[in-house]
């Protein structure tokens, strides 16, 4: 409109000024990289924006609002629970409220946000679920990315010092008591020098080592965290994204035994 109409949300207005393929991209976006358990509060997203959307620009419409807003939506929580109904009873079962409330409670509060909504409650219920997901968003998608590793892991093979009074160079002491056998150390790989190989160990200590002592290296596959919920959707963990789910489980090659801090054999 080209004059502000104070009945209009403004939320609804920012919405319908948004274009389509941005909701649809951020949509698309959040479904490949959110983990599971948070993909019922996504589609409950996706279908308030687009309920709003609707509202916004086909207000002259009224069957294709109550479709938009009511008949998808609770077709879209009728499928979510038969396909989660399982992932939720286990939830509660084994006591993860928090797991269980995320899988549980966005279907049915789609319904509530993109339905009819009293009068007195639209905009406390509008603006304060608003500012709840702009606050939250932010942390939610900084913790799926700050996960991510910054360095590669990789693992060095150093050959026997060369005899001197002191502590070798790289100013640690050997852990193998034979100062003729290798050393393998697995840690963060930072940079390489002319003269030294510089990476940060398992204990956080940054490590010089002349190059003249490296064997060899391997890089090293990320090792992944512990899962905190055993709960699975059709054997789909509640932890895993969409991205973790597509990506082959199986190694591509044989382990390499430098990433487990032992020094391969001859022959």
């Amino acid at each position: 409109p080209d004059r502000f109409e104070p009945e209009r949300s403004l939320l609804a207005s920012w919405t319908a000024r948004t274009p389509g393929w941005v909701l649809t991209a951020g949509v698309a976006l959040g479904a490949l990289t959110w983990q599971l358990r948070f993909l019922p509060t996504l589609l409950m997203l996706g279908l308030w924006l687009l309920a709003l959307r609707t509202r916004y620009l086909f207000p002259d419409q009224p069957t294709r609002i109550l479709l938009v807003s009511v008949g998808l939506p609770v077709a879209a929580a009728v499928l979510a629970y038969a396909v989660l109904g399982p992932a939720i009873w286990a939830a509660a079962q084994r006591g993860e409220v928090t797991t269980a409330a995320l899988l549980a409670v966005p279907p049915a509060a789609s319904v509530l946000l993109t339905g009819p909504v009293p009068a007195r409650a639209a905009p406390t219920l509008t603006h304060g679920l608003a500012y709840t997901v702009a606050a939250l968003l932010p942390l939610v998608m900084g913790a799926v990315f700050l996960r991510v590793p910054v360095l590669p892991t990789a693992a060095v093979e150093l050959g026997a010092a060369e005899p001197a009074d002191g502590p070798p160079d790289d100013g640690v002491e050997p852990a193998s008591a034979d100062p003729a056998a290798p050393e393998v150390l697995v840690g963060a790989l930072i940079t390489v020098t002319d003269t030294s190989t510089i990476m940060l160990d398992e204990t956080g200590v940054v490590r010089f080592l002349p190059n003249g002592r490296v064997r060899s290296q391997a890089l090293c596959p990320q090792v992944a965290g512990v899962p905190y919920s055993a709960v699975a959707v059709h054997g789909w963990p509640v932890e895993a994204t969409v991205l973790d789910w597509m990506m082959p489980q199986r190694p591509v090659a044989d382990p390499d035994v430098r990433c487990d801090g032992r020094a391969p054999t001859d022959g």
